[in-house]
C-alpha cells in the first residue's frame, strides 16, 4: 500500500470538501440540514445501508484522490427516548438491533437529541412501560456486543457534532491513512 502525506494547505484543501452523507429514509432532520447549509457544508442524499448519517470526500485529481472515498463510520440519529424505547419494545430482534448488527465492524455512533436523555431513562421519564434497569441493561448490553456509543445532546447541537465527529475522523484518516 503507497501512503501518501499531504501538506497542511493540501489537507485543508482537501476538508472543505467533507460532503455529509445522509439517508434518504432520515426524516425530521430541518435543524440539521439547516445547520450544514447555513455553514455551507456540502451534502449528499444517498441510501445507507446502515446508520443516518455518514461522510465522503469527493474525489480531486488535482490531489491524487482518484475516486469519491466513503469513510467507514456511521451515525444514527434518535430524536427522543420514546423513540428508543419504541424501537427496543420487543424481546425478539428488532430492526434497531438489525442495524447494529451491520455496523458492529465499523465506527458507529447513537445520538439522541435530548440533552437529559441518560436521566430520563433512569427516571423512567418516557411514555413506553418499559423497566428502567431493564432499559439501561439492555442499552449497555449492545453497547458491549456491538461495539458502539451513544451520545446525548440537544438538538440545536446535532448538526455541528455531526459534522466535527466526521470532519475529524476524516481528518486523522487523510494524514495516517489508517480509519
Amino acid at each position: 500500500m503507497i501512503s501518501y502525506h499531504y501538506t497542511d494547505t493540501e489537507l485543508n484543501k482537501i476538508l472543505k470538501t467533507l460532503t455529509i452523507v445522509i439517508d434518504t429514509r432520515e426524516q425530521v432532520n430541518g435543524h440539521i440540514l439547516n445547520y450544514l447549509r447555513q455553514k455551507g457544508i456540502p451534502i449528499k442524499i444517498q441510501k445507507l445501508d446502515t446508520g443516518d448519517y455518514g461522510c465522503m470526500i469527493p474525489r480531486n485529481d488535482d490531489l491524487g484522490i482518484t475516486r469519491d472515498i466513503f469513510l467507514r463510520s456511521r451515525v444514527e440519529r434518535k430524536a427522543h427516548m420514546d423513540e428508543i424505547t419504541g424501537n427496543l419494545q420487543k424481546d425478539t430482534q428488532t430492526a434497531f438491533e438489525n442495524e447494529l448488527i451491520r455496523s458492529k465492524d465499523i465506527p458507529f455512533t447513537l445520538i439522541v437529541e435530548d440533552l437529559r436523555g441518560y436521566e430520563k431513562m433512569l427516571k423512567g421519564e418516557y411514555r413506553s412501560k418499559y423497566n428502567p434497569l431493564a432499559l439501561l441493561g439492555r442499552l449497555n448490553t449492545f453497547k458491549a456486543k456491538y461495539n458502539f456509543e451513544i451520545v446525548y445532546l440537544d438538538q440545536k447541537f446535532s448538526g455541528n457534532w455531526i459534522y466535527h465527529h466526521f470532519y475529524y475522523k476524516a481528518k486523522h484518516y487523510l494524514r495516517t491513512g489508517i480509519f
